[in-house]
């Protein structure tokens, strides 16, 4: 596995070695010593699989705060998807500053993104799916999230948004904020 840093502190593209030969491949997608060794998460209590039947399907911004703040490890199962990640750290040099990359079946790389980075996605084919790994179960008590256009970050998106849930699009604006006990700058409604 190589691991690729990516200009928001803690965040990681990674690129998968294949053993190739006249079957094909194999190659590594998860290895607890290799994160280990780098200080990312080493426990993983889910794994996901998202469905996206429509091009242009937006999913996010997402994260959880404290207790449940989760590390996430995201691969492009089948078609195409742009990841935006956003670090909501404050004490981080890259707080604030918001990061893309486009993860498809083909290319057989990773994201892998920090506990306390928002994160959303959107969907570049049709019939396309996303499998993924957390840290941390999901409590809906300590989820957040803001809008994928929202001001504070100015993240760009390459094509239209065909599809979104009514939360995902009616998140309120992320505020900006200081440390609120273990809360970061939340949306509220």
């Amino acid at each position: 596995m190589i691991f690729i840093e990516t200009p928001l502190k803690g965040a990681f593209v990674v690129r998968l070695e294949k053993k190739e030969d006249s079957r094909g491949f194999n190659a590594r997608a998860w290895c607890t010593d290799e994160f280990a060794a780098r200080g990312l998460m080493t426990r993983v209590v889910q794994t996901n699989i998202i469905h996206n039947p429509r091009r242009g399907t937006l999913r996010g911004m997402h994260y959880q705060i404290p207790p449940f703040a989760e590390c996430k490890l995201f691969r492009c199962a089948r078609g195409r998807m742009y990841d935006a990640i956003v670090d909501l750290r404050p004490d981080s040099p890259t707080y604030r500053r918001w990061w893309s990359c486009e993860l498809s079946a083909s290319t057989y790389e990773l994201l892998y993104v920090p506990a306390g980075f928002g994160q959303g996605f959107q969907t570049l084919e049709d019939d396309t799916e996303i499998l993924y790994q957390v840290s941390e179960m999901y409590s809906p008590a300590h989820g957040r999230g803001f809008r994928y256009d929202d001001p504070a970050f100015g993240i760009r998106w390459p094509i239209d948004v065909s599809v979104i849930s009514e939360q995902d699009r009616t998140w309120p604006p992320y505020v900006i904020a200081e440390p609120v006990g273990d809360e970061v700058g939340r949306a509220t409604r």
